[in-house]
């Protein structure tokens, strides 16, 4: 792993204080930037303006009610700590629940976060830095009726512990940077089942008997893996590649053992895979597209078709600001704007304020 690439990691996975000064241009006055074409798209509006304690917003949990979870790692600025939020139906804010410090670092890092049939939440714990190898984790928050009453640690070991995904009686997690410094870059994913409790992943962590598949990444330039996850109607997982901006098809026998991994969508309209969301009634496919400011729809043949995107903006008018996570909710998209710019985004800037964008999808 390059100098460069080692750098970019850590900014991307420890919480980084203080905001960056752009300069002015005839793109940024615009809402202009090097992203995907704005021609034909559909317009992000406002969904929420978020407290000014939730500086980077990042993953979603849809509630049977309408209401939903967001997860608030708030890696921009970490004073105020980190959070799990909600979102009701009728779209108004309140905080759910303090993320708990990880005892050696004294810092949370939620990410990925997902609801158990049970009404327990899951969330990843992301830790990652050059001097906390292994250090990230599966927590679970313990639900009773309907409030939460706190939280333990299911599986301690990941590295980079980023999405998280259930399907029966087995818990998904996709760990990012599975061996630090390969290149390709190697990430995988995890399966644990559900009730397994105070797991201690081994070292080196491809050799843990929970990791199912593996998944490469050739853009070091970013050089960011495994990332989103979901499944369709018929049981298939899907895995974003953060860093090359495909999606791979992870499939299963009747046994749940993994049968195939390939990648199902490859298409230069799309620059980056972060998280996904997939509506089990068409198997489409919503992709948080970060490097271009976009969200893009992947249909059931692989088919990519940009449903909105914009340039550089603080997301004052709604406009979508470096999207990590887009979810469905009826007819509506709703992304999580994690502001959190690094090299080769449309995004330049941290600003205020700290939002959630919305676009109807047909």
């Amino acid at each position: 792993m390059s100098k460069k690439t080692f750098l970019l990691l850590c900014m991307l996975a420890l919480a980084v204080s203080g905001c960056g000064k752009k300069e002015d241009s005839e793109a940024s006055k615009k809402g202009q930037g090097v992203g995907a074409s704005t021609a034909g798209l559909k317009k992000a509006r406002l969904l929420v303006e978020l407290p000014d304690y939730c500086n980077t917003p990042d993953g979603m949990a849809l509630l049977p009610d309408g209401s939903f979870l967001l997860s608030v790692p708030n890696y921009n600025d970490p004073s105020p700590g980190a959070f799990i939020m909600k979102v009701s139906a009728d779209n108004k804010v309140s905080k759910y629940f303090t993320a708990p410090a990880h005892p050696m670092t004294n810092k949370a890092g939620p990410m990925g976060i997902c609801l158990a049939a049970s009404g327990d939440v899951y969330y990843a714990d992301n830790q990652y830095g050059p001097d906390t190898p292994q250090s990230s984790r599966l927590m679970r928050i313990t639900v009773k009726g309907g409030e939460p009453t706190g939280a333990v640690a299911v599986v301690s070991g990941f590295n980079v512990a980023n999405a998280v995904a259930i399907k029966g009686d087995y818990v998904y997690v996709s760990e990012t940077i599975l061996v630090p410094g390969s290149d390709p870059l190697v990430s995988g994913i995890f399966r644990f089942r559900m009730g397994e409790e105070g797991i201690q992943l081994k070292t080196p962590l491809e050799k843990d008997e929970h990791l199912i598949t593996t998944i490469k990444s050739f853009n070091a330039a970013i050089g960011y893996g495994a990332d989103g996850l979901c499944f369709d109607s018929k049981g298939n997982l899907y895995c974003g590649n953060f860093a090359d901006g495909t999606i791979h098809k992870i499939s299963f026998d009747k046994s749940d053992s993994v049968v195939s991994n390939e990648i199902f969508v490859k298409n230069d309209r799309m620059k980056c895979a972060d998280g996904l969301f997939c509506d089990i009634k068409t198997d489409r496919i919503l992709v948080a597209d970060m490097v271009q400011n976009a969200i893009q729809v992947v249909g059931p043949d692989g088919s990519v078709r940009t449903v909105a995107a914009n340039g550089d903006t603080d997301g004052a008018d709604g406009g979508i600001d470096q999207p990590c996570e887009a979810i469905l909710r009826g007819n509506e998209v709703i992304i999580s704007n994690m502001d959190w710019p690094f090299e080769g985004v449309v995004n330049t800037m941290w600003d205020k304020p700290y939002t959630l964008s919305v676009v109807e999808l047909d």
